[in-house]
């Protein structure tokens, strides 16, 4: 088989479980780099992989080249995946692999998920949806195989801080991928940096609006250099899609 793999916590369980079940020869992992993704999370993931164990290779995807991802419409995740499975299905053909995976799991149902359209379309199996098991079962079993991954924060890609209807290009990319950089090294784990024109809109964990407070200044030194002029906390706090919100009468 091969697994789209983003070293994340969901896909690294799939990763790890396929190869002490199948074996090291008959799982190749494979990481998309592109622009949508930190190159923090490309390096973590080659470092995961190495440590599993697996056979693991990278490739291209260019969905900015894709014009129905770069307009950014709500399904903007279909073109997405559908760049990402077209390419691991070609993989899978050329090195004798049977089977495309993914780490979807049961709770990404609660979510819209446009991707799983392409999914269907190119026959990508996601066994942990098949076998209903959620992210709390993930986060423990990862923990039992000693997984590093097992607390790691859930992750979307970076286009998913645009709003729709916003272009996505690399500029707007690069902006938002220092910015939560910045606030990485500050020590904050569960976030996002949504932008809209010149305003960062910076959602947190409750519990981490005092440090933010506290480290406002330095924050808004540093995002005002990314070209923001405006830098605001939701006070709503870290949920993911928020996007949506804006575009609920669009879905």
């Amino acid at each position: 088989m091969v697994i789209a793999y983003s070293g994340g916590l969901d896909s690294t369980f799939l990763l790890k479980f396929a190869v002490d079940t199948l074996g090291r020869n008959n799982v190749l992992a494979v990481t998309a780099h592109s622009e949508t993704y930190p190159e923090s999370e490309y390096k973590e993931a080659k470092s995961l992989a190495r440590s599993i164990g697996a056979r693991h290779v990278t490739i291209d995807t260019e969905e900015l080249k894709v014009k129905e991802f770069r307009s950014n419409p709500v399904n903007r995740c279909y073109y997405c995946k559908k760049e990402l499975f077209g390419k691991l299905a070609s993989l899978a053909r050329e090195n004798g692999k049977n089977f495309v995976l993914d780490g979807t799991n049961f709770d990404d149902l609660k979510d819209i998920r446009y991707g799983r359209k392409a999914a269907a379309e190119f026959d990508v199996r996601s066994p942990l949806l098949e076998a209903k098991i959620g992210k709390s079962d993930i986060r423990k079993a990862s923990k039992a195989l000693g997984l590093s991954t097992h607390d790691k924060p859930s992750f979307a890609c970076l286009a998913s801080r645009i709003p729709f209807g916003s272009e996505i290009d690399t500029d707007g990319l690069r902006r938002v991928d220092r910015a939560e950089e910045l606030l990485r090294s500050l020590g904050f784990r569960q976030f996002r940096v949504r932008i809209h024109g010149d305003i960062a809109r910076i959602e947190l964990l409750k519990p981490g609006f005092g440090k933010a407070i506290a480290k406002s200044d330095m924050i808004i030194k540093k995002f005002k250099r990314l070209g923001f002029i405006y830098i605001t906390l939701d006070m709503a706090g870290y949920r993911t899609g928020s996007m949506h919100e804006t575009a609920i009468d669009k879905i």
